[in-house]
């Protein structure tokens, strides 16, 4: 998470909310679970859920019941807390899978939903969306109270588009790019500092 800025800001937000869910928490789109050890074992018990060919994400986890990325294979109010990071680009029927996770949370449940903004295209081709606060306003209207938080600052998403720029071209795919190789070697101490300040800038908010 020093260079990853994007999964350093998931990291942050979920390391606060995580370990006070209580009762039964529902993971859409886990993937490999990689937040699940935020969890407090002793008080929350975890279900995650993936499309049944996630192997086209390059996620293998047999932990997991799944589903058709749409509708929830569970009864109305069945979970105290949900999260989802990460996943509604990649859904064309956002709505309707935001319904089901409300349709399957209990009144006064709690969740946390990550999406991203100033992201590359990923997963191709299947990344569809990238979402304003006004939609996402818009999109869990139906939740009793809704808190829309930009994840990150200008800053850090200034310094993550760096870093990806650097290692494309650390590692180039056309070998003539190889000739650039000294220039963003001696361009190095630039990536570095940028890191140091977006860090700073995350830190002080």
């Amino acid at each position: 998470m020093l260079l990853d800025l994007q999964i350093l800001t998931i990291y942050r937000d979920l390391r606060r909310a995580l370990p006070a869910f209580r009762g039964k928490v529902l993971d859409v789109g886990c993937g490999q679970s990689p937040y699940r050890f935020l969890l407090d074992p002793t008080q929350a018990s975890y279900q995650g859920i993936d499309i049944a060919d996630a192997a086209k994400f390059d996620y293998h986890n047999a932990d997991i019941v799944p589903f058709n990325g749409q509708d929830i294979p569970f009864a109305d109010g069945s979970f105290d807390a949900f999260l989802c990071t990460e996943v509604l680009e990649h859904v064309q029927g956002y709505q309707h899978l935001v319904d089901e996770i409300h349709r399957v949370s209990k009144p006064g449940a709690r969740g946390v939903v990550t999406v991203p903004w100033s992201a590359r295209y990923h997963y191709i081709p299947f990344d569809y969306f990238r979402y304003t606060p006004s939609a996402l306003k818009v999109m869990f209207g139906r939740f009793s109270e809704v808190d829309i938080r930009p994840r990150g600052t200008d800053v850090s998403a200034i310094a993550a588009k760096l870093v990806a720029m650097f290692f494309r071209n650390l590692l180039p795919g056309l070998s003539w790019k190889l000739l650039l190789l000294p220039l963003w070697l001696a361009l190095l101490p630039l990536l570095a500092l940028s890191v140091v300040i977006a860090h700073l800038s995350l830190w002080l908010g």
